[in-house]
């Protein structure tokens, strides 16, 4: 076993043990949310938004909670697996986190995306910033309160450390203060199910300006709708700036889809913008933008799946390369030059829904698939070969690694941005779990960890209301944000 192995049980065994507790929930507040124990707040100029700070609870407290939930369960509690009594929730373990923060936003989100920043790579330092894209879901049937939120998080400070001095604190640039979430609004007349950001080069070709920022929204009345966003991120670092009503207004409105859908990818081999998208008929259209800046859509779909369309991915190094994942239960890779629209490779993989799915931009033969029974896998797309025998047949290959650590569905995944054995989960079980595919333990030395029960591979367990998808934050090493039924949050683990 490597030394990363073995320190990576040990933290991992200790921070299951040690970590999430289950504690009472607190009652809603008269707002109709509930009340951050932290109560810290942000405030936007254009509107105040409710977010909170996790901190360390008072030592003698939580001892008293650990024992008491240990009173009633002596094994170890796993978030996702335990199930938890009616009026309780998980409280963190602050010290098994860098950084952790939460925040509310107006209505739920189903889907958002990081955006790219001019902040600089590898960034290590606190306070912290991010820039993101999001859609809400509205609900009671609201569709005209929905919006595309356009956020900068800014001031995201470093978790305070027991006994730690003030030399330590200042060596990370920490600062105390509030974090901020200023929020700009572009209204929608439907629930966004999938948003994806794109930058691309200026349309005037000068490259000595900032990359301009698009966003597909698709939303749950089947249209798709291309905006612009740059001039909205612009305007946080712009004192007193007003942008105008033209701004809002959406570059282009497709309409070629008759049903809903979740599939949307954009093409990071296509400077200018190419984008997939798929729909519950099953089918797959690819719309591309043209040098003068107008967007056309290939009239003939990519056909194959007989259910919906629940993930589209490009190929991180094909240009011509994309794969789909399908309620259906396969995964299919095609190639849009293809004149008879059929899939190159048919590949059944799950006796129930594939819902999400990750291609790894370091080794590019590696796709990772999360499923509705929980079940979650890596595939080498190296033994996915055309059956010349028998074109159009599936075939059934087997992973190179697969868990079933979750036993509620799949609703997100993602390969670490750098590390090519490192995979983030997200799952109807209220958790968001890190794996680390590089660990391998025999049953005797996991026995002797005390984790029997529990894959090696797995690092951390974060627990998430209801997680709907999640996104690593590539310019800042181990930061995770990620979307769920009570806003957003963000953190990064020790771990990772």
């Amino acid at each position: 076993m490597s030394k990363r192995a073995a320190d990576a049980v040990d933290e991992h065994a200790a921070a299951l043990k040690a970590g999430e507790r289950p504690v009472a929930d607190a009652p809603p507040d008269e707002a109709g949310e509930f009340e951050d124990e932290f109560e810290d707040e942000f405030e936007s100029e254009d509107e105040i938004l409710e977010a909170g700070v996790d901190g360390r609870p008072d030592a003698e407290r939580e001892a008293e909670e650990q024992q008491d939930a240990m009173d009633v369960d002596k094994q170890t509690f796993i978030p996702g697996r335990t199930k938890l009594a009616p009026g309780e929730t998980l409280s963190p373990d602050p010290s098994t986190y860098d950084m952790l923060h939460t925040l509310s936003a107006p209505w739920p989100c189903l889907s958002f995306d990081i955006v790219r920043d001019n902040l600089g790579d590898n960034r290590k330092t606190y306070p912290a910033t991010v820039y993101a894209v999001a859609g809400t879901q509205a609900e009671g049937g609201r569709d005209k309160d929905n919006e595309l939120m356009v956020l900068k998080l800014s001031g995201l400070s470093r978790m305070e450390r027991e006994n730690e001095t003030d030399s330590e604190s200042d060596s990370d640039d920490d600062e105390s203060g509030d974090p901020i979430l200023e929020h700009k609004s572009i209204p929608l007349n439907s629930t966004t199910n999938r948003i994806r950001a794109h930058q691309t080069p200026p349309s005037s070709g000068d490259y000595s300006k900032p990359p301009q920022t698009i966003t597909a929204s698709m939303l749950e009345n089947s249209q798709v709708l291309i905006h612009d966003v740059t001039a909205h991120l612009a305007s946080f670092d712009t004192p007193g700036a007003v942008l105008p009503p033209s701004a809002s207004k959406p570059l282009s409105t497709l309409r070629m889809h008759k049903s809903e859908g979740y599939a949307l990818d954009w093409s990071p081999l296509q400077p200018l913008g190419k984008l997939l998208t798929g729909d519950n008929d099953g089918l797959i259209y690819v719309t591309t933008r043209t040098e003068g800046g107008g967007w056309v859509t290939d009239s003939r779909p990519f056909v194959g799946h007989t259910s919906s369309v629940e993930e589209l991915q490009w190929s991180p190094n094909e240009r011509n390369v994309f794969a789909s994942a399908s309620s259906d239960g396969s995964v299919k890779v095609w190639d849009v030059r293809s004149k008879s629209r059929k899939p190159a490779v048919d590949v059944k993989i799950s006796n129930t829904d594939i819902n999400v799915m990750s291609w790894s931009k370091q080794t590019f033969h590696l796709l990772a698939t999360g499923a509705d029974d929980g079940q979650w896998g890596v595939w080498d797309l190296r033994h996915w070969k055309p059956n010349a025998a028998s074109p159009g047949s599936q075939l059934r290959p087997s992973p190179v690694a697969s868990f079933d650590f979750h036993k509620e569905p799949i609703t997100s995944i993602e390969w670490h941005p750098s590390d090519d054995s490192v995979v983030a989960v997200g799952s109807a079980d209220n958790t968001l779990t890190l794996w680390d595919l590089a660990v391998e333990l025999d049953d005797e030395e996991s026995r002797e960890a005390g984790m029997a029960d529990v894959p090696p591979q797995l690092l951390f367990v974060h627990y998430m209301e209801s997680v709907k998808e999640l996104h690593w934050q590539a310019q800042m090493p181990g930061t995770i944000m990620a979307t769920g039924s009570n806003g957003f949050g963000i953190f990064k683990t020790i771990s990772v």
